[in-house]
Formats: structure tokens, sequence, C-alpha cells
């Protein structure tokens, strides 16, 4: 739970960081995009995440349901999907699905080093590579921080040999957000990825200011706080402002929520079921939250 005076903080940040002209940039589909701040390339600000919902047997009804979901969301626009190596062989479907879809070459592949040691990351890494049926990613993120003083130099080496084209560093705690903190002070990243949310709304306070004049791209986990946020709104009507604002789903509104905060690139909401991932597709688009409907979800959800 949050005290008063951290709404009241978290709401005042809010309303300074009034929506610049380049958060209004948009794709061929209609999607918001963002700029990643060290290349200038636009990216979706709806993903896609694999965390659990990747996690099936190839060939099963929950796999054919997966191509649906994938169909749906790179029609729809989508580009960037996050995995890991440790996500129960997500990486694995991920990459079957992509080359048996011919998705690959529409799809930014975000994945993560998350071992102990520079020869685990090595024997780690090329088990990505076959797992996601690649000979390259475009974001390689230190999964939690997990050793990253060795895995960080590691993957900028791998930068280095155009292996990855981004690198960055992962956290999914307001725990990890001081040492994120620290490392995007003292190191050079092209992204971080954290957890935002209406009801974890910390990250506003400094760590994404803090991106913004660091020129850090930023991905979002945790939008839905792993589901959590729909078992607290079951039941109840969405904000009387809701329609104004171009939502129509508790979905919609928690994921444009991260992205109308001006250091988001792109939140990465995972689900299994094609119709889910089509309203999430719909949060995408103009207008982006006031400050006051920022604030008025903060509130809501202390």
């Amino acid at each position: 739970m949050y005290a008063r005076r951290d709404v009241l903080r978290a709401g005042a940040t809010l309303g300074l960081l009034a929506a610049s002209p380049w958060l209004r940039a948009e794709s061929r589909s209609g999607l918001l995009t963002r700029k990643v701040p060290s290349t200038g390339e636009a990216l979706p600000v709806i993903g896609a995440g694999t965390s659990g919902s990747f996690e099936v047997e190839a060939g099963s009804a929950d796999y054919q349901q997966l191509k649906a979901v994938l169909k749906a969301f790179f029609e729809g626009g989508g580009k960037v999907i996050d995995t890991s190596p440790n996500y129960g062989g997500a990486d694995r479907i991920l990459g079957q699905l992509l080359e048996e879809g011919g998705w690959h070459r529409q799809c930014f592949i975000a994945t993560k080093i998350a071992a102990d040691s520079r020869a685990d990351a090595e024997a780690q890494w090329a088990g990505t590579l076959k797992s996601l049926r690649t000979d390259k990613v475009d974001l390689l993120q230190i999964h939690n921080l997990r050793d990253w003083k060795t895995q960080l130099p590691y993957a900028r080496q791998l930068k280095q040999q155009g292996k990855t084209r981004y690198v960055g560093i992962t956290h999914y705690l307001n725990s990890g957000h001081d040492e994120v903190a620290s490392i995007v002070r003292s190191e050079p990243l092209d992204f971080i990825q954290i957890n935002y949310s209406v009801n974890a709304p910390n990250a506003a306070e400094e760590l994404l200011p803090l991106c913004q004049d660091k020129g850090v791209a930023v991905l979002i986990n945790r939008a839905f706080d792993d589901g959590r946020l729909f078992a607290k709104v079951k039941g109840q009507p969405l904000p009387a402002w809701a329609a104004e604002a171009g939502v129509s789903s508790w979905a919609q509104i928690f994921l444009k929520f991260a992205f109308s905060h001006p250091a988001v690139t792109t939140v990465i909401p995972a689900t299994g079921r094609p119709d889910r991932q089509l309203d999430q597709l719909k949060a995408g688009h103009e207008p982006l939250f006031t400050p006051a409907q920022q604030k008025a979800l903060i509130e809501q959800f202390a």
C-alpha cells in the first residue's frame, strides 16, 4: 500500500511530464510508436511477453492457439516480443512459431542472459540461438541483474560481434529500482526493463525520468501485476472518462497507463488467448491518458 504522500508525489511527477510531439508518431497499423533513443528506431507501444503463456507443448491445442495469438499480434502492428531461456521452454516455442509463421523478419526479439558465470552464459547463449531459430537477436538483457558485472560486458561483446543490436538490464520488483538506477547512471545501456503499473507507480518518481535524461529505452513488465489487477476490478465499471480516453476494457486502461509516461517505449503483456491479444492492441492508440487521469488511477489502486 502507498502512503498518501507517495500518491501525491507520483501524481505531481506525472503532471510535470506533459507528452512531447515525438510521443505521437504512429505505425502504419495505427499503433503509437516510440523511438529508441540510442538509434531512433521506432517501436510500437504494445509488445508481448512469453512468461507463462508460451510455456506449452509444441503441437498442442494451446500451441495452435498461440499461433492465432501471434497472427493477431503481427497483423495488428505488434513487433516486440520478450522472452528468456529460463521461461520453461517459452523461447523454444516462440522460435518454432516464428519460423512456422514466417514472422522472424517482423519480430523484434528481446531475450535475456540468466546465468551465474561467463561459461554458463556462453553455453546458454548458444542454446538461445538454437531455441529461437536465429543467428542474432534485437535486444539482449541481463535478467534481473543476475551476475550483471560479468554478463553485461559479455552482452556488449556479442553486440560488437553483431549478435544483438541492443543491450540492457531487467528487474521486476520495486526493490530493484535503486540498483537499476545506479547502473543506468554508471553504465551505457540501450534499454532497461522494469515493472510499472497503476498499483506500483514508483518508477515514475526517479527511474523513468532518469532514463529520459540518459537516453535509455524502457520496456514495462507486470502492467497487470501478474493478473492480480483484474481480480481487484472484477465487476467494477470502467471510469466515467474511459470512452473519452479511448479505452473500453480494464486491460486497455492498465496498458495505456504504463505507456502514457513519456519515458516508456513498449509495454509487454503476456497472453495465450487471441481475443485478449486483440483487446490489448486496442490500447495502443491515441489519446494518451492525461496527468489527471493517471493520478486518478494511482489513487484508486493505492
